[in-house]
């Protein structure tokens, strides 16, 4: 009995055998035919483990290259990457992270279908991830499992739920709807970026829209996440190997290879291994997401999807540009101003860079125009340098790696987490999530009355015009 319980507590603690059966829940609850359910539990359990191949190709790149790092410049660099980190972590926590992501979807449902937030939080991979740090947390924290799977899924369904809220203001203004919203980690860097934009532009001279730019069509390949991770990272190894100096590589890291040659390799490396991961979410959420979305769509009235970044990116191609260069160099300022400092340095992450700096080039310039698109995303590339330094300290062990969260939402979340637990520990988390909790119904309340007042005297003057 001893031995058949012990096979079952090995088998359970594994993250791949966690998030397979969460597909098959998903899919069981679809109704789907026994032949859909294996195959989608198979393709999930295995979609699983090549992200977790991935992951260990992704650490074997950055490795390296942290090592170059300190010995160029004496201080601690740290690229902030969402694989590479989510790879370090699901070795560790990856069934509690995957069972903290099943129960946050759940509790968004609930939430969209209780107060006035009615966003249903679409984009799984990135869901995933903030799943992963706010695990870290709890368990830094000093919380055990079961009450990091409670308060972690509430926090969990709060920042999927109220991250899009923030941006859809502004995504209304871009899209000329309010049918669709914005569900990516970036959500809050996206808004402050389109605030600057609102904030900074010019009655008397307003700004033209960047789509009245013509950009050369041979800088098309810069829409290509793999070429340009691969292309900037390949830039960033070199740099740091030219400062950490020949002698030192092929003596300690490339056993005699040349330094260039074996840099331009590990920069390729870590770009195939985020490749790699990618495809393994995408895998593993296909069989998840869909069933959520069929269940949100029936408990939800008037639901709102929260899409992925690329949603944006077809209203203005050209700010995604302008945005991604934008960001990056704000990336560039804040990453100088560390090195002035004599702090830990943070590295422009270049997938966080294009991807929320593309969005917020997009939203900027909806709020802004060209003026908007540039401030606003350069903003964003100065939030999402700053806000990881201050996220590492409440990352316990994981945040003394090589690789840490990129995007906005995970500085933000995670900071509000960390140092609620740095000021009063595990009761200052939950007395936290719980005044969350609180004020996301009370503002509804507020919310659902004003809107019931505006349609009311919408009714009143219908009736009035009616008359007259």
């Amino acid at each position: 009995m001893n031995g058949a319980l012990k096979v079952l507590l090995d088998i359970f603690r594994q993250p791949s055998v966690i998030v397979a059966l969460i597909s098959l829940i998903g899919l069981a609850l679809q109704r789907k035919s026994a032949t859909d359910v294996m195959k989608g539990t198979i393709r999930t359990f295995v979609g699983f483990l090549v992200l977790a191949a991935g992951a260990g190709v992704v650490t074997n790149a950055l490795t390296p290259f942290g090592d170059m790092f300190q010995h160029a410049f004496h201080v601690q660099g740290v690229v902030p990457n969402n694989e590479a980190i989510v790879g370090t972590v699901l070795v560790k926590y990856g069934s509690v992270a995957a069972l903290i992501f099943f129960f946050g979807m759940i509790v968004n449902v609930l939430l969209s279908a209780t107060s006035y937030f009615k966003y249903v939080y679409l984009s799984g991979h990135v869901a995933f991830y903030m799943a992963t740090m706010i695990t870290v947390i709890f368990v830094a924290a000093g919380f055990s499992t079961w009450q990091t799977l409670l308060w972690g899924s509430i926090a969990q369904g709060l920042v999927v739920t109220l991250s899009p809220a923030v941006v859809q203001p502004f995504m209304k203004k871009v899209t000329g709807t309010d049918d669709v919203a914005l569900g990516h980690t970036g959500g809050s860097g996206i808004a402050l970026g389109g605030l600057v934009a609102m904030l900074t532009r010019s009655k008397k001279h307003p700004s033209k829209s960047t789509e009245d730019i013509n950009f050369p069509k041979n800088l098309g390949f810069l829409r290509d996440t793999t070429v340009i991770v691969a292309l900037s990272m390949a830039v960033i190894y070199v740099i740091v190997a030219l400062f950490a100096g020949p002698g030192y590589i092929e003596s300690k890291l490339s056993d005699g290879q040349n330094f260039i040659v074996y840099v331009v390799l590990q920069a390729a490396t870590f770009s195939a291994g985020v490749y790699i991961i990618l495809a393994g979410v995408r895998v593993v959420l296909g069989e998840i997401v869909p069933a959520f979305k069929g269940i949100s769509e029936h408990l939800v009235k008037n639901a709102k999807p929260a899409l992925d970044v690329p949603v944006t990116f077809t209203f203005a191609p050209n700010a995604v540009l302008i945005g991604f260069l934008s960001s990056f160099v704000g990336g560039i300022v804040g990453m100088a101003i560390m090195a002035l400092a004599g702090t830990t340095v943070i590295i422009p992450g270049v997938v966080a860079h294009f991807m929320t700096g593309g969005a917020t080039g997009v939203i900027g310039n909806g709020a802004g125009g060209r003026r908007g698109a540039i401030l606003g995303s350069f903003v964003n590339g100065l939030a999402i340098t700053f806000l990881p330094l201050l996220l590492l300290p409440v990352l316990g062990s994981v945040g003394k790696g090589a690789a840490t969260y990129s995007d906005a939402d995970f500085g933000v979340a995670g900071i509000f987490l960390g140092y609620l637990n740095k000021a009063g520990g595990q009761i200052a988390i939950i007395a936290g999530i719980i005044v969350v909790l609180i004020l996301v119904y009370v503002v509804s309340y507020f919310m659902n009355k004003r809107k019931k007042a505006i349609a009311a005297a919408a009714d009143s003057a219908d009736k009035a015009e009616a008359v007259a």
